[in-house]
């Protein structure tokens, strides 16, 4: 039997905090979820210690589906965020660390394939849209639903993401010469916008070129403004300093624009082999750890 909390008491005993009109959660098993994600982690200890409620929602042209992951006996630690349901280093990433230093993880759910789906197709009219671009002012229910849990004190918010190697050379400023890629997400690539920080030392995990961390700045402030920023750099981290004037839509830019502490993790996509999923997850826990370790109070590291 299906049990949707739409009730006020039901909806705070879940989540401490009160629902956004016509948003429903439900209460559910992690060992029985049909989804990928969830489907690579049937072991109950796993589970031990966390809660998962599944939240739904329509607005504007998109109806959503996420997942709440949150860890009861540390509920203030960060808000984990993992956008792209394909991005599956980000999701064991993000379950370590919800684990080992409490918080809330929520992930967007697109699909139950074997790796999900990058943008959420289930719309009345248009093309998909992208998680990771629809923290707008036409669709406040989204982000408000996203960011309930930093309302209650949730932060920092970190974000984990996986994606093509290598970046296209056409639109960068810097190193055009490299084999052509796509996106923008590589310590390699500059323009106006992403400024680049590479680490000197290249020790692992920075030893790749596509694992690296964003944060966000104002335009017309120092880069060393961002949260975290100046500590990651000086911690040899690659690190990406993004230049904000308006907002394209991303988390990044909303957080930033809201004074909310934010940073992203990248690495490269490696696909589901079960050792190459290893080496992408361990390269953001890698990340998470020294970080956590230099923008927030001393806590337990990852266990790997």
């Amino acid at each position: 039997m299906r049990r949707w909390f739409l009730a006020l008491p039901a909806w705070l005993a879940l989540t401490g905090i009160a629902p956004e009109p016509g948003v429903r959660g439900e209460a559910v098993d992690p060992l029985t979820v049909q989804d990928d994600d969830f489907a690579r982690h049937r072991d109950p200890a796993t589970w031990r210690g966390l809660a998962v409620t599944r939240i739904e929602f329509r607005e504007e042209r998109g109806a959503w589906r996420l997942f709440r992951i949150a860890n009861v006996k540390k509920p203030r630690g960060p808000l984990w965020f993992v956008p792209h349901d394909n991005e599956n280093a980000g999701f064991e990433a993000g379950l370590a660390g919800v684990r080992a230093y409490g918080g809330v993880m929520i992930v967007v759910d697109s699909g139950i394939a074997e790796d999900g789906r990058r943008r959420n197709a289930a719309v009345d009219r248009g093309g998909p849209i992208d998680p990771n671009r629809n923290f707008r002012d036409g669709t406040p229910l989204y982000a408000n639903t996203i960011l309930a849990d930093a309302r209650r004190g949730a932060l920092p918010i970190i974000a984990l993401h996986s994606n093509s190697p290598g970046f296209d050379t056409r639109n960068s400023r810097c190193n055009q010469s490299d084999p052509p890629g796509r996106g923008e997400v590589s310590i390699r690539f500059c323009d106006d916008v992403m400024q680049p920080s590479p680490s000197q030392a290249r020790a692992w995990p920075f030893d790749d070129d596509d694992s690296l961390a964003y944060v966000t700045y104002r335009s017309g402030r120092s880069p060393y403004s961002a949260w975290c920023g100046k500590a990651l750099a000086l911690a040899d981290f690659n690190v990406v300093f993004e230049r904000v004037r308006v907002s394209d839509g991303s988390l990044s830019n909303y957080a930033l624009l809201r004074g909310l502490p934010y940073v992203n993790f990248e690495t490269q996509e490696r696909g589901l082999d079960p050792a190459r999923l290893a080496e992408s997850r361990d390269r953001l826990v890698a990340m998470i750890d020294r970080a956590m370790e230099r923008c927030t109070a001393p806590r337990t590291r990852l266990a790997r």
